[in-house]
This record gives C-alpha cells, sequence and structure tokens, in this order.
C-alpha cells in the first residue's frame, strides 16, 4: 500500500523538493497538484510529468495526504479543506501567522481526527540530533546560552508582500531555530525581544534583517539572527548554525556544512558549495509517510508548529510595542 498524496499549490520555493522526495519515496506517490495560479500549477505539473487539478476537492477526492505549500497567509483555508476531507497534512512553516488563527487550526485537525505535521526538516539533521544528544548527556554541563543563526538570500517573490507572507525575514526564518531551541531545550521563551530592519533591499513595508533575544525560564538565553543577509552571488543559499555554551564546554552545530566548494563555469568566476549532506526534506517526508501509513507518532507535530510561529508573533509585537 502506497500513500496517495496530493500538493496543495507550487507558490513554495520547496514545493520541487515535496515533489522529487514523494515521488522518490517507494511508499508514496503523488495523486496530483491542484493551485489557485493555473499557469503556475500547469506549468510545475506539466514539466513533471504529475496530473493538475483544476478543482481542489477533485485532487482531495484522489488523495489519502497532502503537502500544504501555498503562499503563507492561505495555510488556514488550505489546512480546514483538507482536514475536513479527513486527509493527513504536512503543511509548510509558518503554519499559520495570526494569532487568532492558532485556534481554527487546532479546531480543523482534533475535530476531523487527521494526522499533521509542521515541515521542519532540520529536526532531521545529524548534526542537530548529534548535538542535542550530547547536550542531554550533561556534556556541557549546565546550558548557559546558545548563538543562533538561520541567514539566507532574499527569496523575493509573495515573500515580499506581507499580504501573503505575513512579513519577511522574521516570519520566515525565526520559527525553524525557534523550534529547534524548543525542542533542545524542553520549554517556552518567557520573553521575546525583536529587532527588524530593511538594510539590505530596502523594501518599504516587510523586513529583510531580523534579530531576536530570547529568554528562558531556566535562565537560559539566546540570541538569533535570522535576515535575508546573503546576496544572490553568495556561495550557499545561507544557514542553519547553533552554538551552545554551558558551564563545561562550547559545541557548535552547523547544519548544513557537509559540501565541496568549486568555481562556476561562468565570467564572475563565483565560488559556489555544493551539498553532499543527508535529504534532510527526503527524512522529513519519509517521516510523515509512516507516520501515516503505519500509525506512528508525528516527529513535528502541529503545536511544535504553532510555538514556532508564536515566537515570531511575539518579535514582531515587541516592536510594535516600542513603535507605539
Amino acid at each position: 500500500m502506497s500513500l496517495r498524496v496530493g500538493l496543495i499549490s507550487a507558490a513554495h520555493v520547496h514545493t520541487p523538493s515535496y515533489a522529487h522526495n514523494f515521488s522518490a519515496n517507494p511508499r508514496a506517490e503523488i495523486s496530483g497538484l491542484w493551485d489557485d495560479d493555473v499557469n503556475r500549477g500547469t506549468e510545475f505539473a506539466d514539466k513533471r510529468g504529475i496530473p493538475f487539478f483544476s478543482d481542489l476537492q477533485e485532487l482531495l477526492d484522489q488523495s489519502d495526504a497532502v503537502a500544504i505549500s501555498s503562499e503563507n497567509t492561505k495555510h488556514l483555508a488550505h489546512i480546514e479543506v483538507a482536514a475536513n476531507a479527513g486527509k493527513h497534512i504536512i503543511c509548510e512553516k509558518p503554519v499559520v501567522v495570526r494569532l487568532e488563527d492558532f485556534d481554527k487550526v487546532r479546531e480543523a485537525v482534533s475535530q476531523n481526527k487527521v494526522k499533521f505535521m509542521t515541515a521542519f526538516p532540520c529536526r532531521f539533521s545529524p548534526a542537530y540530533q548529534s548535538l542535542k544528544q550530547r547536550v542531554n548527556s550533561g556534556e556541557l554541563g549546565e546550558i548557559k546560552a546558545i548563538n543562533a543563526t538561520n541567514r539566507g538570500q532574499c527569496p523575493g517573490m509573495w515573500f515580499i508582500e506581507p499580504a501573503l507572507s505575513g512579513g519577511g525575514a522574521m516570519i520566515d526564518h525565526v520559527v525553524h531555530v525557534a523550534d529547534l531551541l524548543r525542542d533542545l531545550l524542553g520549554e517556552e521563551p518567557s520573553h521575546v525581544e525583536g529587532q527588524t530592519g530593511s538594510n539590505m533591499y530596502g523594501g518599504k513595508d516587510w523586513d529583510d534583517t531580523a534579530m531576536v533575544s530570547l529568554d528562558y525560564p531556566g535562565g537560559i538565553f539566546a540570541t538569533l539572527d535570522s535576515s535575508w543577509s546573503r546576496p544572490t552571488s553568495f556561495r550557499t543559499w545561507g544557514d542553519v548554525t547553533l552554538k551552545v555554551v554551558g558551564t563545561n564546554g562550547v559545541l557548535h552545530a552547523n547544519l548544513f556544512d557537509q559540501s565541496i566548494s568549486h568555481f562556476k563555469n561562468c565570467r564572475t568566476k563565483s565560488l559556489a558549495d555544493q551539498s553532499y549532506g543527508s535529504d534532510l526534506d527526503g527524512a522529513m517526508m519519509g517521516a510523515f509517510v509512516n507516520a501515516c501509513l503505519d500509525g506512528a507518532d508525528i516527529p513535528v507535530t502541529l503545536e511544535d508548529g504553532l510555538a514556532a510561529a508564536l515566537v515570531s508573533l511575539r518579535a514582531y509585537e515587541s516592536i510594535q510595542s516600542r513603535v507605539a
């Protein structure tokens, strides 16, 4: 038996990875793609030889589960439709971008008794898993502070349209590391302070630079740089790093450091990195497929996704309170 997965929207830059990894998984098959942008959807589907559905309900009728990779502000509507149809869901982050939508998502998922997984591939990083094991073993002693980054290139497109994205770099990149910190420390931050700017690209209503400071009940504090600070000519798309400081030492994890540097054959002679590390998306989607088919627990839950989104929203709120 294979899991029939329907793709809801080709809007996100990660949608090609969904299509590739579900197609490559021997326990899954792609039932098709629906997109409210017909031109975008048909182009994506035709390129990959998968069916395109102009009617979302028809796609749901042919699917056991869905992968939602639409624009952020459309997630809630797509989650509700899929959940009401009884389909298991893996959804791009942030799950939602408004605090008032949290309970609506919870209600849709719980009432329909469907599985829900938040797309946080960094949880499946061998580097992060090793860091977590060593921290939990007590190797570092008492944890005092964490410095983290999730810097990247500006994705452009709808990501810089707040009506579709919900913000800018803060809403896009904070959530990944906020989730890792919550998973690593086992507690929610007691205080969140944010700082944003439009220093790289000059956007008038969206942030491209974002810094967050977090205090935790146990006395740990963390800082996070989640800026779109990498130019298009940069060697990689970005990074995810964690530096954990304890009374017995310091551990540093770079989740995407496994790469080979090479010069591109072009006039600029630009240096680029080609990753050879673990396929985190493949591991994440494999876990989702196995949970749906085998009845196993979802490793990254809806509540995990909402908790991470809340950190971004609290950071934005702290900025607004200072302005007011």
